[in-house]
């Protein structure tokens, strides 16, 4: 039997691929399509996360859907609130129903003379082979590796005594009550958990080996309270959900511009919040500017508020090696420990792992240069959906989604079945995909695709060029070649 064809195949149903199958419902009405999803659930990220507190460390005004608006007091959501949230959005559009859960891509092989991609799935615990075809490819699946977190090597850790975790598999029998817990870490990741730990743990300590930028902010938006009071709740959603984008666009440039101010400003913050006592040089000043990895945040200053109160400390040291009853650091000091939560980062998986073939070649995807962020040179009908690093994840997804579709309905007015980005300067240069110092990109950056010197091959991290580029710039713009 030949295999079912799509006009458009999902991969993902998370938060990008439920908002890339509504604009598909909206912009694109008749196209078949169905979401691949390799989890037996929605979510995506926020399924996969279990541990203590996981919450999303952007505002949901511009972390959620600028279709959806989200009406929860709390703009600084956690992380089941989210799940529902994108449940929601899929039950309320009907896009549950094009969900085809378990199904696992393996690989992607595009022929260019038909201008079909033949998909191969593994499907259940079985991995019963399924083959789809499609038109075109829509990657929804983030780059993270929902298989295994970062975990580094740690000298003596089969002799500990007690119990070692990592976030991305927190196992749901664990009962920290009453036990000294050492999470070892110093991201969004860490600085969620202590607090989320600190209230029914005996004592908590985040061992970092080198601080990070954090700031406390409230957890609602009282200007989002205020609007839904006068306002229709889309209006008072838009009118938050832009001041939101514009006050993060111009922190995070002057966090550039100005890099020693912007320091003094957050230190200046967590001095306050934590008072006199801490030793904000040591333990909450990092060797790096503001932005040149993602700042963390902390709704409500809960992470200060916990050690002010005594019920969680930070320790800025070196992991020696583990011992029988905690951990011996490399200044001699050992931390007792129960528990132990190794905080020690996500690892990148470009494309959900799947190998990607045009008439049977393998595509490299390093020696590739990403255009509009969303495609990549040289390869037809495939788009990747990725988000912001200095914002939302859902800002881009949606310009993304959106953008896609103006293509696809190019496409069919014109009798077109192949898009292919065109990098017609042998001569550009090659920049990172990800500027960011932080340790998750630099183990993946010799995986990942390239960025060039100027648009569209540039990728500004910046949505109001992103709306100027996706949103009101020609689709047939010289560089997407049609045939």
């Amino acid at each position: 039997m030949p295999p079912e064809t799509l006009d458009v195949l999902i991969v993902g149903a998370g938060l990008s691929g439920i908002s890339a199958a509504w604009h598909l419902q909206r912009h694109c009405p008749g196209r078949r399509f169905a979401l691949l999803e390799s989890r037996e659930a929605i979510g995506g990220t926020w399924d996969l996360f279990r541990y203590p507190g996981v919450r999303s460390d952007s505002d949901m005004h511009t972390l959620g859907y600028a279709f959806k608006p989200w009406t929860a007091a709390k703009a600084i959501a956690d992380g089941p609130a989210i799940l529902q949230y994108v449940r929601e959005t899929a039950h309320e559009n009907g896009i549950d129903a094009f969900i085809r859960f378990r199904h696992r891509v393996v690989r992607a092989d595009f022929d260019t003379a038909g201008g079909l991609w033949t998909v191969d799935c593994e499907r259940g615990e079985a991995k019963e082979p399924v083959r789809l075809a499609c038109r075109f490819l829509l990657v929804c699946s983030g780059y993270y590796d929902y298989e295994q977190g970062h975990t580094p090597h740690f000298e003596g850790r089969e002799t500990f005594g007690g119990r070692i975790v990592h976030p991305q598999h927190w196992p749901q029998d664990l009962d920290h009550r009453g036990r000294r817990v050492v999470v070892i870490g110093s991201g969004a990741t860490a600085v969620t958990l202590v607090p989320a730990m600190a209230d029914s743990a005996a004592h908590v300590t985040m061992l970092q080996r080198s601080p990070t930028y954090i700031i406390a902010r409230p957890a609602s938006d009282a200007m989002s309270q205020a609007l839904r009071r006068w306002l229709p709740e889309r209006a008072a959603y838009t009118l938050t959900r832009w001041k939101n984008v514009l006050l993060g666009m111009a922190f995070f440039a002057w966090c550039r511009a100005r890099p020693e101010s912007a320091k003094r400003l957050i230190l200046h913050g967590v001095r306050r919040a934590l008072g006199p006592g801490a030793d904000v040089a040591r333990d909450f000043t990092p060797h790096y500017n503001p932005w040149d990895q993602r700042l963390c945040l902390v709704p409500d200053a809960d992470l200060f508020r916990a050690l002010r109160a005594g019920k969680a400390s930070v320790v800025t040291d070196h992991v020696e090696r583990f011992t029988e009853s905690g951990i011996r650091l490399r200044s001699g000091r050992e931390l007792p420990a129960d528990i132990v939560v190794t905080a020690t980062g996500l690892q990148l998986k470009l494309l959900g792992g799947m190998a990607v073939s045009v008439d049977g070649q393998r595509v490299d995807f390093s020696q590739r240069l990403g255009y509009k962020g969303a495609m990549c040179s040289d390869l037809p009908n495939l788009a990747m959906v990725t988000g912001y690093t200095n914002a939302s994840w859902t800002l881009k997804a949606d310009l993304t989604c959106a953008w896609v579709c103006r293509v696809l309905n190019h496409m069919q007015r014109h009798g077109h079945a192949r898009c292919t980005p065109r990098l017609r300067d042998p001569d550009m240069p090659r920049l990172p995909w990800i500027d960011f110092s932080s340790g998750y990109v630099q183990r993946a950056v010799d995986q990942l695709p390239k960025q060039g010197a100027r648009v569209p091959w540039r990728l500004y991290q910046n949505y109001m060029r992103d709306i100027v580029m996706l949103k009101w710039r020609r689709v047939d713009d010289g560089v997407l070649e049609f045939s």
